[in-house]
């Protein structure tokens, strides 16, 4: 029976990675800060500990064939050191577990380690495009991208086998960024568009993105390699405010606002309500085109190399994320 190590496992993608594990038969270990009664009713063995602390991390790695790191501080409060300590330090402590369990390491990156850029709507952003230098203000995007650089330079030197995954703004259950900042943003029932709301949004649901870092870990060719994770299916605007209301139990008005100025006041609309504040696709200069523009980003990569085929249609995981928020908040 193989065995993995979870970091994160409570979270978003961390907890539908150990529901796939479990379904393939595999034996999973978490590691938590605190006993989760919800992961030892299924099954999985708790190591309690943090990804800052190696010893501990090295413990719970002990044994395993993977580690899959989905760990990371998102929307700390405080400055680069907020980012730093759990994102990078806590990679490196992933990278020297591995290196002791004999263990591969699936790194779960963002998109943020692009520039979120979005000048040439007719060019899709790969994994090998050029990235340019970060803002020294976009903490998160920095503290990914070092962390990422880290995890494939230590497959590069021969340390561990390592790869890592790219997602944009991830959907889901046990989604505490991005669905409840929708799902308060429509409190009063109103949602604004600019021109039709027939862009594409970069999301992608959480079990598609954990169907791929598990083909990623299990893939020989993907050792040293990124994959972004970024568009499994077309998601537009109006069908983010559709699935939401749906799930959410409500009806939406959706109020179409002309391009140009109005793209000011829809502007202002998304930071007063932290619609998408802090989310990982992009950095905040970028929060306007997120929801103007198409999805810049293609996962023809992983979809070719990985076998990526997402089984998870918005209309049922959105509607679900949003149902699963409702009945906790």
């Amino acid at each position: 029976m193989p065995r993995a190590l979870v970091t994160g496992a409570t979270g978003l993608v961390g907890s539908h990675i150990v529901e796939q594990l479990l379904a393939k038969g595999w034996a999973v270990r978490a590691l938590v800060r605190s006993p989760s009664a919800e992961l030892s009713a299924r099954g999985v063995e708790l190591s309690v500990g943090d990804v800052l602390d190696g010893a501990a991390l090295s413990r719970a790695a002990a044994g395993a064939d993977v580690i899959f790191h989905t760990a990371a501080a998102i929307t700390p409060r405080g400055g680069w050191e907020s980012f730093r300590r759990p994102n990078v330090d806590g990679t490196s402590n992933a990278i020297d577990a591995a290196e002791r369990a004999g263990a591969r390491l699936m790194h779960l990156s963002s998109v943020a380690v692009y520039s979120g850029r979005y000048e040439n709507p007719s060019e899709k952003i790969h994994e090998d495009v050029p990235r340019e230098a970060l803002p020294e203000r976009a903490y998160y995007a920095r503290s990914k991208r070092e962390s990422e650089d880290m995890v494939l330079d230590a497959h590069a030197r021969g340390r561990i086998w390592s790869t890592a995954v790219r997602p944009c703004v991830i959907y889901g259950t046990h989604d505490r960024q991005f669905v409840p900042r929708v799902a308060r943003g429509l409190r009063y029932r109103v949602a604004p568009v600019i021109g039709s709301g027939r862009t594409t949004l970069p999301v992608v649901g959480a079990a598609n993105v954990a169907q791929g870092a598990l083909l990623a870990a299990a893939h020989e060719g993907a050792g040293g390699r990124a994959y972004n994770l970024a568009n499994d299916f077309d998601v537009t605007l109006r069908d983010l405010y559709r699935f939401a209301a749906e799930g959410l139990g409500r009806r939406i008005r959706i109020v179409p606002i002309p391009l140009g100025p109005a793209r000011l006041a829809f502007g202002a609309w998304l930071r007063i309500v932290g619609l998408l504040s802090g989310v990982s696709a992009v950095i905040s200069s970028s929060t306007l085109d997120m929801v103007t523009r198409d999805n810049p980003y293609t996962s023809a990569r992983a979809r070719l190399e990985l076998g990526w085929t997402p089984s998870v249609r918005p209309e049922e995981g959105l509607v679900d994320a949003f149902r699963w928020w409702r009945a906790r908040a």
